[in-house]
């Protein structure tokens, strides 16, 4: 009998497999920060044995959650500007907030409190983009977090930066640095077609290319992006991008809400995806993401929540949900986007668009074991009839009872296992308190 790090038993394993495998009764064995066997409980416990077990008789077991677009670094300034059209909100109050307070510290401290909201939102990986992005890496890793991570790129001076070749250098130097940990990756992330010029979008992804990191940005968010890139070049954004050799299967948009069915048709050809951010969109009135023809055309899309200074949370339980009823309501169309469909956006939809369904997304034998478990035996989670309708329809984050990130336990029966919650508050509290001056100046 083999001793493993930790087995997980008697689980309603949710798998998903290719074949979407449930197996009722399941049990897991994790090893090296892999899953090293999964079938049934008496299987398992047949073969394997551990000083870790984890007893899931009551818990749906699963992939981790992938959120595909974040500014976790911006978690302090949770409703700090809201009720605000997208430009002002920007320009007149996060972009002068940022101005005075993103420093290494901030964005540490800031990035830390952010990582123990995902875990108890049942995210296990995140794809960021922000500023002092090294100091996100040391966040996350100390708590325990799968991340890619990337300096966001502007034109103009931003944070410790005064120019874009700075930004580009910095997130090349981030890749050397964690080019071997197990949670950390850095991407080439410039913001946006309007923050960036031609020439500083055609480095940044030669440079990406020529680095092996992958690419995102920010696209189509508002009507107005669009207007003014066609005044300005004569072709909507994803044509722009795709004239500057900008595009390839290295390339995920976050947003994507105002691109019409030519530029879907040509973001499959070139194999991007999409990261749809539901709540965000709606609260700043950007529009709808034109999923199904995103659908029709075979663009690959996934769910993400973006920062909260604009959503106002972390839980991609929410957008699940949020995403399912509202695209049903747009299309006029109950069946649009069965529950099933929206479980593997969020797992191995995600982990495709990033490069790396191989690794993540689904509960098989070699994988990374990025692993949750959510609590059934709640009086707003009983009965369940249909698994995929619980966890879109049913079930809040506060359903997530258990997380393992890499084969290590980062949260047991929702208590986070090597966080202090009390000393997050406190760094709010202090945090909330100086930005709270910025807004009397």
């Amino acid at each position: 009998m083999k001793n493993t790090d930790i087995i997980i038993k008697n689980g309603y394993i949710v798998t998903i497999n290719p074949e979407m495998e449930i197996i009722e009764g399941g049990a897991l064995a994790v090893e090296k920060g892999k899953i090293l066997a999964i079938g049934a409980t008496e299987e398992i416990e047949k073969n394997y044995t551990s000083d870790t077990i984890i007893d899931a008789s009551s818990k749906i077991v699963m992939p981790g959650f992938i959120n595909g677009h974040t500014h976790i670094a911006m978690s302090f300034f949770r409703g700090y500007a809201d009720d605000l059209l997208l430009q002002s909100w920007l320009e007149d109050h996060i972009w002068p907030a940022e101005e005075k307070f993103v420093k290494a510290q901030f964005v540490y401290d800031s990035s830390f409190y952010a990582c123990a909201e995902l875990i108890k939102n049942g995210i296990t990986m995140i794809n960021d983009m922000y500023f002092y992005s090294k100091e996100t890496a040391r966040a996350a890793t100390k708590a325990g977090m799968r991340a890619i991570l990337g300096e966001c790129i502007f034109d103009f001076p931003m944070a410790s930066h005064t120019t874009p070749e700075s930004m580009i250098n910095y997130a090349i130097e981030g890749h050397e640095e964690y080019k071997d940990s197990d949670l950390i990756d850095f991407a080439m992330m410039p913001h946006s077609i309007y923050t960036c010029s031609k020439q500083n979008l055609i480095t940044a992804s030669e440079q990406a290319r020529a680095h092996n990191m992958l690419i995102h940005i920010h696209l189509s968010e508002a009507q107005k992006e669009v207007d003014d890139c066609l005044k300005q070049y004569g072709v909507r954004p994803v044509q722009y991008l795709d004239s500057i050799g900008f595009l390839g299967n290295d390339v995920s948009l976050a947003h994507g809400v105002w691109i019409d069915d030519q530029e879907q048709k040509l973001l499959a050809k070139k194999g991007v995806g999409v990261n749809i951010c539901t709540e965000c969109n709606l609260k700043l009135a950007s529009g709808f993401a034109p999923i199904k023809g995103y659908k029709e055309n075979g663009v690959m899309i996934s769910l993400a929540t973006d920062g909260v200074a604009s959503n106002n949370n972390l839980s991609i339980i929410d957008e699940m949900d949020m995403t399912a009823k509202v695209h049903k309501a747009i299309n006029n169309d109950p069946t649009f986007l069965p529950a099933e469909e929206v479980v593997r956006m969020v797992t191995i939809d995600a982990a495709k668009m990033f490069n790396k369904e191989d690794e993540l997304g689904s509960l098989e034998v070699g994988k990374k074991a990025d692993i949750i478990l959510l609590e059934r035996n709640k009086l707003e989670n009983m009965p369940m009839y249909n698994v995929y309708s619980h966890l879109v329809y049913t079930m809040h984050s506060e359903s997530v009872e258990d997380v393992i990130v890499n084969g290590k336990v980062l949260m047991q029966d929702r208590k986070l296992v090597e966080i202090d919650e009390d000393e997050l508050f406190e760094k709010a509290k202090y945090y909330q308190k100086e930005l709270q001056k910025t807004k009397s100046d």
